[in-house]
């Protein structure tokens, strides 16, 4: 009887990217090609993010869901119009069998004034953060949210760069994509699961992202599971201590033409312990038309799927998730944007 395949999605070393070309270069190039061909998911280790700032964000995000209900919900992202702030548990239900996600959340982004033109424009995913003033040093909560916020767009930036050499594109492919990106940041907390609950209790039920990447920073309860097609299976996702989960979203099977997976992957925190993470959704620049990429057309039949820009890809994905038609959902999006539904 052949053994049946769960292998989890593979650790990689990132470390040949910052060097000289070479060959480690060339093999980091082929198993993020293996990788994103048959999970969409791997673990991504020496990528130069300091671990100081890894425990600084974390911290941060374990004081502030430490805030009494009634003060988080004075930042609710539901209020100010941008989609920034926090989220109430149980907010989301992607699997609508429960009374919805056992967790909570925050969003952030990159800090935008009012006078930015993306932001007056409307832009998707553009505008100002919200900083809770009851935390005990709200200032240091700004500075660790900005810097990683700058840290993890220039870490999504180089990964963009070697997802272009693995499909034969140039290092620069995605540089205008970058510019202005729609980068959202999310604070997550998951409450401890009550041991008598039902066997459907998911801290984050089974979905696809968005957008181009995904990059999340867990701690080390675990609870991450993704799709392994090869067995059928859920694959557990071990915490690695300092590594960075990455996976690929919708867009980026899109534009492929299918050749990468976006994989479904899910939370069950059946630790009995709080789980926290902070999963950065990067989608790129609203305006960017996303069309299948050079070489990625299928031999007989061309591209899959027709034009469509970041924002409009984005609007759209929104209106399938909360039920409404896409020209309701970017009617919306111009007195509200929203970006990154999907959560680790």
């Amino acid at each position: 009887m052949a053994k049946v395949d769960i292998r989890e999605p593979p650790i990689i070393d990132f470390a040949p990217f910052y060097g000289p070309e070479c060959t480690a270069k060339e093999t980091l190039v082929k198993e993020l090609r293996q990788a994103c061909q048959e999970f969409g998911f791997f673990q991504l280790v020496n990528h130069a993010i300091p671990s100081g700032l890894q425990d600084s964000i974390l911290r941060q995000s374990k004081e502030l869901f430490g805030l009494p209900s009634e003060i988080k919900e004075k930042y609710s992202k539901d209020i100010g119009g941008f989609n920034r702030g926090y989220e109430r548990l149980r907010a989301q239900n992607f699997e609508k069998r429960t009374k919805g996600d056992l967790k909570e959340g925050f969003y952030l982004g990159k800090n935008l004034p009012l006078d930015d033109p993306y932001v007056v424009a409307r832009k998707f995913g553009q505008g100002p953060n919200k900083y809770p003033e009851e935390l005990s040093d709200p200032a240091e909560f700004q500075n660790v949210v900005e810097d990683y916020h700058a840290a993890l767009t220039s870490l999504a930036i180089g990964i963009l760069q070697l997802l272009a050499r693995t499909l034969g594109l140039e290092e620069d492919t995605f540089s205008n994509f970058c510019q202005h990106p729609v980068a959202v940041l999310r604070l997550l907390h998951y409450p401890p699961q009550d041991p008598d609950a039902s066997e459907l209790e998911r801290g984050i039920g089974a979905h696809t992202d968005f957008g181009s990447i995904t990059i999340l920073l867990q701690d080390t309860t675990g609870g991450l599971q993704v799709w392994n097609n090869l067995s059928s299976q859920w694959a557990d996702v071990t915490p690695v201590p300092g590594a960075y989960v990455v996976n690929l979203g919708n867009m980026m099977m899109r534009w492929t033409n299918d050749r990468y997976l976006s994989n479904l992957h899910r939370v069950i925190n059946k630790s009995g312990k709080e789980r926290f993470s902070v999963p950065f959704f990067f989608s790129g620049n609203p305006d960017y038309p996303i069309r299948c990429l050079p070489g990625c057309e299928d031999a007989r039949d061309g591209a899959k799927y027709p034009l469509v820009t970041v924002g409009e890809w984005m609007a759209g994905r929104y209106a399938d998730t909360y039920g409404t038609s896409d020209k309701q959902a970017i009617g919306e999006l111009r007195k509200e944007p929203v970006a990154g539904m999907f959560a680790k």
